[in-house]
């Protein structure tokens, strides 16, 4: 099973096929707008810009359960990611990213590649998972590494 096997909603509750991202490199984030972290939109924005036309997609999976920091309808989110940072990417319903209720595709995402200790928990809002083109997970980065630290890696997985 790799990261094209799964299906998640869009803003609009529609289901999204990730398959359809099939041989692109992607960059799952868990998002929040009222965050220390969600000026790390513009990072990811700027990615997209910047690697988009060579295969990258960002996909962005805006989640509560960090201090209850995406407290938004999914029309609200979209709007502010929008308006505050010109994100242009793809965004997603919210989702769990831990838990019982955890979405498959974060279940998944977290047993391929822990974080420190081997631990599987997401700890904060704006983990970030690598994957490759053949939809197999590459790297998982902390919260607080910022997206242009990211570029150096997505430069290799769309070598």
């Amino acid at each position: 099973m790799n990261v094209f096997d799964f299906t998640a909603n869009g803003l609009d509750g529609q289901p999204v096929s990730l398959e359809h991202y099939r041989g692109k490199v992607l960059l799952i984030v868990n998002t929040a707008s009222a965050c220390g972290f969600t000026p790390q939109y513009k990072g990811l924005e700027e990615l997209h810009q910047q690697y988009g036309q060579r295969g990258l997609a960002v996909l962005g999976f805006p989640c509560n359960q960090f201090g209850k920091q995406e407290p938004g309808t999914e029309a609200e989110i979209g709007e502010f990611c929008e308006k505050n940072y010109g994100v242009s990417f793809p965004l997603f319903a919210k989702v769990d990213v831990n838990g019982d209720e955890a979405h498959p595709l974060f279940k998944h995402l977290k047993g391929e590649k822990p974080g420190v200790l081997g631990t599987e928990a997401i700890k904060w809002n704006f983990t970030k998972f690598l994957v490759g083109r053949d939809g197999e997970v590459v790297k998982r980065y902390a919260p607080a590494t910022a997206p242009a630290e990211i570029a150096d890696d997505i430069d290799k997985a769309l070598a």
